[in-house]
């Protein structure tokens, strides 16, 4: 018999960039490992350098980057990562993304617009990853940009455990802020045990980013309190405009729920100043110390992110981690 058979172990190894150390390291925590020692740091003409500290030849390599602001930094460097892990012959390479950067820029709206999430996926791809990790997508069709597989994680049975513990013995209502989110919405009804849905029919102006013109609110939601879902909150005005138009249609309280806090500002002053009694977020992204106010609660997506690694690696279902949704 001819050539040399061998079999090895897998090794996995995690990794974090600056952008969100902290989420990362408990990441690592939870899966009874360490983050690999790394150097980062930027030239004189804020050009990034990165180099492990390990080797990685062989292993099973996991990028963990959120790409807060500034955004094109992060994501740069996450890049960069990738890159290294490649030119130090790791196996295989996945890139998580607690949050998605561009994943807004889905679609043309307008004539001669980029689709800036594609460009996104293509980067990584020419960087040397193999897969993506990334927890609520803006759309699902971002999926589908990655030439390669993708694991969409949903925060959804994190915050609405937590809602549904706090808020299950009053009567709810799950609202979706537009039209096009009422699946998520769905799913947050049969994980509440079915209660109503409603949604806001909204208008936004292609000429100003982050501004909605009108709200109006289909759907029953008098006497309920109304969970408020979304991916994401930047500046708040649309979420804000949202729970105002629930309360005048004889809302009996408002909750906030969404996965990854931007909270660009003037968000916190929006959101401490809105009718809603809670926002639920997690810590998909880093929040700022001056960020947090009395109604902000922030549930951890660490042990969420850390079973997906744990199936990727050991060749499990992240499918059966959201009951066939993902």
């Amino acid at each position: 018999m001819s050539g040399m058979k061998r079999t090895t172990e897998k090794n996995l190894m995690v990794f974090t960039g600056r952008a969100h150390p902290s989420l990362a390291d408990e990441v690592a925590t939870l899966m009874g490992t360490e983050l690999v020692p790394t150097s980062a740091y930027e030239f004189a003409n804020s050009e990034i350098y990165v180099r492990y500290e390990e080797s990685v030849r062989g292993s099973d390599a996991f990028v963990i980057q959120s790409h807060t602001a500034p955004v094109n930094e992060w994501i740069m460097e996450h890049l960069i990562m990738v890159d290294a892990l490649k030119r130090a012959s790791a196996k295989r390479i996945t890139v998580v993304l607690p949050f998605y950067g561009y994943a807004r820029q889905d679609k043309k709206h307008r004539g001669r617009e980029p689709i800036s999430a594609r460009l996104m996926a293509d980067l990584f791809k020419t960087a040397g990853a193999d897969r993506l990790i990334a927890v609520d997508l803006h759309a699902d069709q971002i999926q589908g940009f990655f030439d390669g597989p993708v694991d969409h994680l949903m925060a959804m049975p994190i915050l609405a455990d937590y809602v549904k513990e706090k808020y299950g013995d009053q009567r709810l209502a799950v609202v979706s802020p537009d039209a096009g989110r009422i699946k998520v919405a769905e799913r947050w009804s049969a994980r509440l045990g079915g209660v109503p849905l409603a949604f806001i029919h909204k208008t936004r102006r292609e000429d100003r980013p982050n501004e909605t013109v009108a709200n109006r609110v289909v759907g029953k939601v008098e006497g309920r309190i109304c969970i408020l879902t979304d991916d994401m909150i930047d500046t708040g005005g649309t979420i804000v405009k949202a729970a105002d138009a629930l309360m005048a249609d004889g809302a009996a309280g408002v909750i906030i729920a969404a996965t990854h806090a931007i909270l660009s500002d003037p968000a916190v002053d929006r959101l401490k100043n809105s009718p809603a009694t809670e926002v639920v977020v997690t810590n998909t992204l880093p929040i700022a110390p001056e960020c947090h106010f009395d109604k902000l609660t922030v549930l951890s997506i660490a042990p969420l992110i850390s079973r997906a690694i744990k199936e990727v690696f050991e060749d499990g279902s992240v499918t059966s981690m959201f009951d066939g949704h993902a």
